[in-house]
């Protein structure tokens, strides 16, 4: 199931003029399965995009949305798992979740959600806020606005491991005597897998399942094929052809061609850009046959090389090879992990 912003606005959008409602945690204390800032929407029939628990909190929630939209009020909802001997809501976090409930209206410009669905398809980043109303306000009073960081949507001549970073959390900050939470939003990230062979599908798979977008760099008319990888957008340009300007907008890339010619192509190409994680397919020896070919070392890369790719988990399969290298690059994506921090790499991985 998707859950990243933008795949819910792309559904809410079909149907935006219905009474919808939006819900955000506004603060948390202690442990909580979301976050502040995290997203929730419900429809006037109790559909729901989205999550903010586990699963414990929703049903209650679906009410509470369908009293918002009745009444057109803001709904401030407190939700505490603090006192162990309370068992009403089971959240098992052990943390106090405090959570608002607006009515998407004409009125408050459906809270910003179309300019902010326009902006995040278009690759934008930024900061979503969102003022704070009290229980029982109009729906009108609420604001919402997405403010585009410039410096992140267009990083000329800045590399993406250099450029300003997104804060990672939202924040409730009072300005004007406007209470209001920012949350920093950007689109989904995009990785790019060069080499369309059958062992790139559960790459290109559970990418898909982490709300990635994906593209299929293969030239080759027996790889790359459209029924194979029914997720991902296909480019059949050969290497040679492509820019490295073309490739700026991805955020990963994988190469995993198994032919050392196109590898080293692809490799040399990806060095001239910013990308932030670039992995080779392969044992440490093939890898240091692919830098010769490219005439590259493994110093000459700006953001995180990894050559074996992938974190060292054991296991050899395809699924197991992708699971390896995802969990690596999700952990450079998310400023987790850093070149100087790398864990040992994945020793086996499938050769070619």
């Amino acid at each position: 199931m998707a859950h990243h912003l933008l795949t819910l606005l792309d559904i809410w959008a079909e149907t935006a003029q219905q009474d919808w409602t939006l819900a955000v945690i506004t603060s948390v204390e202690g442990s909580s399965y979301r976050k502040p800032g995290a997203i929730m929407l419900f429809d006037p029939l109790g559909k729901t995009l989205g999550m903010l628990s586990g699963g414990c909190l929703e049903a209650d929630l679906r009410r509470h949305a369908q009293k918002a939209i009745q009444t057109q009020e803001v709904q401030q909802l407190t939700y505490d798992a603090t006192d162990e001997n309370d068992t009403s809501y089971q959240l098992g976090c052990g943390g106090l979740v405090n959570i608002m409930m607006v009515p998407l209206l004409a009125d408050n410009q459906y809270l910003g959600l179309p300019e902010l669905h326009q902006q995040l398809t278009r690759g934008g980043k930024g900061t979503y806020q969102l003022t704070i109303a009290k229980q029982g306000a109009h729906a009108s009073q609420v604001n919402g606005l997405f403010v585009v960081n410039d410096a992140l949507l267009n990083p000329a001549n800045v590399l993406k491991s250099d450029a300003p970073k997104l804060k990672s959390s939202a924040q409730l900050t009072i300005e004007n005597d406007i209470e209001i939470l920012k949350v920093p939003l950007r689109s989904p990230f995009h990785i790019g897998v060069f080499g369309g062979g059958l062992d790139a599908q559960p790459l290109v798979t559970i990418a898909h399942q982490l709300d990635w977008k994906v593209t299929v760099f293969d030239s080759r008319s027996a790889y790359a094929r459209s029924y194979d990888f029914p997720v991902a957008k296909i480019c059949k340009t050969p290497i040679e052809q492509l820019e490295a300007d073309e490739l700026n907008h991805l955020d990963a890339a994988v190469i995993m061609n198994h032919n050392l010619d196109m590898d080293a192509k692809a490799l040399k190409l990806l060095q001239l850009t910013d990308i932030a994680y670039i992995a080779l397919l392969g044992p440490t020896h093939r890898r240091d046959k692919v830098l010769l070919k490219s005439e590259l070392s493994v110093d000459d890369f700006k953001g995180f090389f990894s050559a074996p790719a992938g974190l060292a988990l054991g296991g050899e399969l395809p699924s197991s090879v992708a699971l390896s290298i995802l969990s690596q690059c999700h952990g450079v994506l998310h400023h987790g992990l850093k070149q100087q921090d790398k864990l040992s790499s994945l020793d086996k991985v499938m050769s070619s």
